[in-house]
């Protein structure tokens, strides 16, 4: 189809224009299915998941035997099962993929993915095309999952297997931070393509099919159903020129750069091996699919022993090098010294084999020690050579190989470890001592305010000169770049003064360059150097409790100090590039026209910030009636006493004595039906609270006489919520 530019992420609520009403049901989404979804925002409820209402898995963890955890991985690399022998006698390469195909589903651009929540476990990936036998991973790690119980994720264990899988075969890793905390059944929050059937042809996924820089965002994987490309070229069409385009598109969504894509693709085929000795029509369906007999497990292979020899996963077959369990640099001996051809595996997929390769380099059969077969390339390997740029790396790899090892060592911890967060929220006593870029570093405060010091600032902010609405966007806007999906953004650590941010259009640079002077000239003047970031914050919360108090209630408005100030040289200015807001219902803010209704986008922020729908609820209502819009626009306001905290917009948008007229497909106008005279404006975003159905009951809540008080506090807790979102320290 056709991909709009405009189309900037195709949402995971959205359900498509052209889809059809399944056949299968009679759910309200077969009737309707192009309501708005809110499940996503109420999924990971507490009702699903067993553990304890006050369980804490920064306490478990910390009560883990991390040393006994890996000694008995160790072991568990040689000691092979017969239901699934290990390759070799060592599962190291199964392990690698298993920990690999968790993590590599991350993508920048929205933060979705990766291996925090341990998702693996769940459709749809545990049933991908592309993770074909790593339900076999999970299944022989867990006798030591059990062992462990709950003082270990699943996400925590599978990326430490993939670790001691490479320090078993020779590598030093870079270290292993724990803390990923385990959901409880599949994740609807994640767009994953529009295809219906896996492997579709990828010009489903883009704009054009010959600029393949084109991908439909916020995707990384170039077909439904993969991590990365097709092993076997672009649509299975053998060109590693054309698959090296796809490669570099699909690593710099997951924010790799041209060196650590060379680095993760041959350290990732240095040791292990492909799997494609069987017919691909042989095998069984997925674990969502398979009989119960199978115990979750799918891809019953029903030829020969149907593992081992008979193994089938990607189709090709072979290994990358010579030593499949070491790890060493036989991968670009291999490739570069010398010829290949283009064959077919037994699986009828394509591959590349050797032309005249010496005996002695050949691999020796996985299950045979008495054979040797010839090694394989995949065409995303062959891009490593033929690609220019990729081969420049490649060579200076093989010709410094301790350099390759680092290389890699970082690449795969940044892999594995990239949506964990902050350093701050890393687990164990193997988390490396140095600070990453990417990992968003934030110096630390050394002070702590009093209560009669907070209120001292609170009357320098607000008697600054400084607005109200002033005051409550800066604050907003700085923390709203919090992405629950990977822990980035939020107030702490201030980088809204820093580039990018200070120049975004969403942020309002003038205004907001306005409000950051008088805040530095506020902290000049302070005996105690309190941070930018906390002053902003503060100023944001002061300026809400200062509404409160218009409104005739006397709430305090929460606030910790604690937050740093960033660096421009700790910021990388590209990669907070994805974290511009391009929308933002709270502040009834859309950059362009986008072909996703303004509703649709306005869940998808708040799903990423961490919010439920009545908190979401409770922050447009009371936002609209402080006029925190952005440019001051009046939609939404349907107020009189702008600036103060009451439930007007609730009252009003409830109220039957008001029609509401469309101007165009995305603005309306509030009529007083009496008088026939224009009250208000409205976006597509005000008005759902009234047209939904869901939204109008959180409405009508708000809008009861006996709820104004409950009203102010629930936003109050909604406020400070978003405020601390990034605050670790104080969960």
């Amino acid at each position: 189809m056709d991909h709009d530019s405009n189309d900037i992420s195709k949402c995971p609520f959205h359900n498509g224009k052209n889809t059809k009403k399944s056949m299968l049901g009679t759910t309200n989404k077969d009737w309707w299915p192009n309501s708005l979804d809110l499940d996503i925002l109420h999924q990971h409820d507490r009702k699903s998941n067993p553990l304890d209402e006050d369980f804490d898995y920064v306490k478990e963890f910390a009560k883990l035997d991390l040393e006994a955890v890996k000694s008995d991985l160790r072991k568990l690399m040689t000691d092979s099962q017969d239901w699934w022998p290990a390759d070799w006698g060592y599962y190291g390469g199964l392990m690698v993929r298993t920990a690999w195909h968790l993590a590599g589903t991350y993508r920048k651009a929205d933060g979705r993915g990766g291996s925090n929540t341990g998702n693996q476990r769940f459709a749809p990936l545990n049933s991908w095309p592309d993770n074909i036998n790593t339900d076999k991973g999970r299944r022989l790690l867990w006798p030591i999952k059990k062992k462990y119980g709950n003082k270990i994720s699943w996400g925590d264990l599978i990326i430490l297997a993939g670790n001691i899988a490479y320090e078993e075969a020779g590598l030093k890793t870079f270290g292993f931070g724990g803390g990923r905390e385990d959901i409880w059944h599949p994740e609807k929050d994640i767009y994953w393509g529009e295809e219906k059937e896996w492997l579709a042809e990828t010009k489903n996924r883009y704009g054009d099919v010959e600029n393949r820089e084109s991908l439909d965002n916020p995707l990384a994987a170039v077909q439904m159903g993969l991590i990365y490309v097709n092993p076997e070229g672009v649509d299975g069409n053998p060109d590693p020129l054309r698959t090296a385009k796809d490669i570099r598109t699909t690593f710099e969504r997951m924010a790799m750069n041209d060196e650590e894509t060379v680095a993760l693709t041959a350290g990732g085929h240095t040791i292990g091996k492909c799997h494609g000795n069987a017919q691909a029509d042989s095998l069984g369906g997925d674990p969502e699919a398979a009989h119960p007999e199978y115990q979750g497990l799918g891809w019953f292979n029903s030829e020969g022993t149907g593992n081992a020899g008979h193994s089938m996963t990607s189709g090709i077959e072979g290994a990358w090098t010579t030593q499949p369990t070491k790890w060493d640099n036989g991968y670009f001996d291999l490739l570069l010294n010398h010829d290949w051809e283009l064959k077919k595996s037994p699986a009828g997929a394509w591959q590349y084999e050797p032309i005249n390769m010496e005996e002695s380099k050949k691999p020796l059969d996985a299950h045979d020690p008495t054979k040797r077969r010839n090694p394989i390339m995949t065409d995303a390997d062959m891009a490593m050579k033929m690609d220019p740029t990729y081969r420049k790396i490649s060579e200076k790899f093989y010709n410094d190989f301790d350099y390759f090892s680092e290389v890699f060592a970082r690449a795969w911890f940044k892999l594995t470890h990239r949506d964990l967060g902050p350093k701050s929220r890393y687990l164990g006593a193997d988390v490396p001592q140095e600070d990453l870029l990417w990992q968003d570093p934030i110096p630390q405060v050394d002070y702590t305010l009093s209560e009669s010091e907070i209120e001292d600032l609170k009357s320098k902010l607000l008697n600054s000169g400084l607005s109200r609405q002033e005051l409550i966007n800066t604050a907003w806007d700085s923390a709203r770049t919090y992405r629950g999906s990977d822990f980035r953004g939020g107030a702490n650590g201030a980088r809204i003064r820093l580039e990018p941010q200070k120049n975004w259009e969403g942020n309002e640079p003038e205004r907001l360059q306005r409000v950051l002077s008088k805040l530095e000239e506020i902290q000049n003047t302070l005996d105690k150097k309190v941070s930018i970031a906390d002053l902003i914050v503060l100023g944001g919360s002061a300026a809400v409790e200062a509404a409160i108090k218009d409104a005739g209630y006397n709430i305090k408005v929460p606030f910790s100090a604690g937050r740093g100030d960033a660096t421009q040289e700790d910021t990388d200015i590209d990669s907070f590039n994805d974290l511009e807001p391009i929308h933002d219902g709270f502040r009834n803010y859309l950059k362009q026209d986008y072909t996703v209704n303004a509703e649709e986008l306005l869940l998808d922020r708040t799903q990423l910030m961490g919010l439920t729908a009545p908190e979401m609820t409770v922050l447009i209502g009371g936002m609209r009636v402080l006029g925190t819009n952005y440019g001051n626009s009046k939609q939404g306001v349907f107020t009189d006493n702008v600036g103060v905290l009451t439930n007007d917009f609730f009252v009003n948008i409830t109220d039957m004595s008001n029609q509401w007229k469309p101007t165009d497909n995305k603005n309306y106008t509030i009529i007083f039906r009496e008088k026939g005279t224009e009250k208000w404006t409205a976006s597509r975003v005000d008005l759902v609270f009234g047209s939904n159905s869901i939204l109008r009951s959180y409405a009508e809540f708000y809008a009861q006489d006996d709820n104004k008080e409950k009203f102010i506090k629930d936003f109050v807790k909604a406020w400070t919520k978003v405020m601390n979102a990034d605050r670790y320290d104080l969960k």
